[in-house]
């Protein structure tokens, strides 16, 4: 089953249970107005599903306008959704209506929805009350007629018991929730998935159609595909351009064997809980510990732990808020020994 937008190629493929239950549900997601919630590791479609909701839905010819949470510094949040007036603010030479208004008669779609810091959580709370805003430096209130949907790959209930998210903010985004399968739960679906994108990508760049070779189609069931269908489809996308055979081989990785291992000992306890509430909570732990392992590195100067660890700094800054460490309790001892490690390895 192939379900279509009005403008581009198929965006979902699939036969399994899993498949066909959300695209139930994304039709009657279609059907209303009401805010969604949608869910789901990286790489499962969560942006594919929120055009399905929308094309499929009354407000289809109107703007669907995506916009990345995380990539907004926390200064320039409302000044991104609901626009300025000129000379709001020093660099504001001119007026500038944002994504909010853009999205008018339309959808607001707002992906990385955790990402949001402490100060856009309240903006955004205060939109989703009344759909009233007021751009930055201006005095007038305007009404917005759009559609709000958000995504997130971070439960956002155990990230809110852990205080890291408004319970309220999250209370106004969650009236309807669609929860993404990932890859590894969908059955043959990755075979679907991967003949598609082979179909695809031939078209694109004028290359006559090929098989995939039966060994790859085997590997293709094993797998877990922790990047889900998005991993897939960069897979499918590389070894295409560079193949020279006559069928497609996919370089998947190894799946370990499933029969004749002995399971790893239990050195500690484990307690049995809800597997997202404990997934949400070693994340947190392993995000905590290696924040704090960074900042003691680099003396808790942010600009060079993102340098250091390949991320943007204002997100990195938002992680560091998120929990809560103070940047002064890190001490220039760390920025010694960095900087002597550095110049021994050079």
């Amino acid at each position: 089953m192939m379900f279509e937008d009005r403008y581009a190629a198929p965006i979902f493929v699939g036969e399994s249970p899993a498949f066909r239950q959300v695209l139930s549900f994304i039709a009657k997601l279609a059907r209303c107005d009401a805010p969604v919630l949608i869910e789901g590791e990286t790489g499962t479609g969560k942006e594919l599903a929120a055009r399905a909701i929308h094309y499929s839905g009354a407000r289809g010819s109107a703007p669907f306008v995506p916009i990345n949470c995380g990539a907004i510094p926390d200064n320039l949040v409302e000044s991104e959704l609901f626009g300025h007036v000129r000379g709001a603010f020093t660099d504001a030479r001119e007026a500038r209506s944002g994504v909010v208004a853009q999205a008018e008669g339309g959808t607001l779609f707002l992906d990385e929805i955790e990402a949001l810091g402490a100060h856009a959580q309240v903006a955004l709370l205060r939109f989703l009350q009344d759909l009233e805003y007021r751009p930055v430096g201006g005095s007038v209130s305007r009404r917005a007629n759009v559609r709000v949907l958000a995504a997130s790959n971070t439960d956002l209930a155990a990230l809110t018991r852990q205080g890291g998210y408004r319970q309220d903010l999250l209370f106004r985004l969650k009236v309807l929730v669609l929860d993404m399968p990932p890859l590894r739960v969908r059955g043959d679906d990755a075979l679907l998935l991967a003949e598609a994108f082979v179909a695809r990508y031939c078209s694109r760049y004028g290359l006559p159609a090929i098989p995939i070779n039966p060994h790859s189609l085997a590997h293709l069931r094993g797998y877990d595909w922790p990047g889900n269908v998005r991993e897939l489809e960069n897979m499918v996308h590389r070894e295409l351009l560079l193949n020279e055979g006559e069928t497609l081989s996919l370089n998947i990785p190894s799946v370990p064997p499933l029969c004749g291992t002995t399971a790893a000992p239990v050195t500690e306890p484990v307690q049995v809980t809800d597997f997202r509430q404990a997934k949400a909570e070693a994340i947190a732990r392993f995000e905590r510990s290696y924040l704090s392992h960074l900042l003691a590195t680099t003396a808790g100067n942010i600009s060079l732990a993102a340098r250091l660890c390949g991320q943007d700094r204002s997100r990195l800054n938002k992680l560091v808020r998120k929990y809560g460490l103070a940047r002064s309790s890190f001490t220039e001892d760390a920025t010694a020994q960095w900087a002597k490690n550095a110049l021994e390895s050079t």
